[in-house]
């Protein structure tokens, strides 16, 4: 469910945001204490999951921060 919600805010956001999906056991995720299977950032801020996994939510909250284009 994560990851596809991922994925439609990667369409929807195109070239505003980076996309990456690791496992809680891939090197990037090394400097974090993860205490679920699903974890999403932005900007290096560990989003809840109840925004993450809302499409709804996760629009919502994309478009407070990712700066809009004037």
């Amino acid at each position: 469910m994560a990851i596809g919600i991922a994925n439609k805010m990667k369409e929807k956001f195109s070239d505003k945001i980076e996309l990456n999906i690791y496992q809680n056991d891939a090197e990037e995720s090394k400097g974090y204490t993860l205490l679920s299977s699903t974890n999403v950032f932005i900007n290096d801020q560990l989003i809840s999951r109840d925004i993450a996994l809302d499409e709804e939510s996760m629009i919502d909250f994309l478009n407070e921060v990712i700066p809009q284009e004037k």
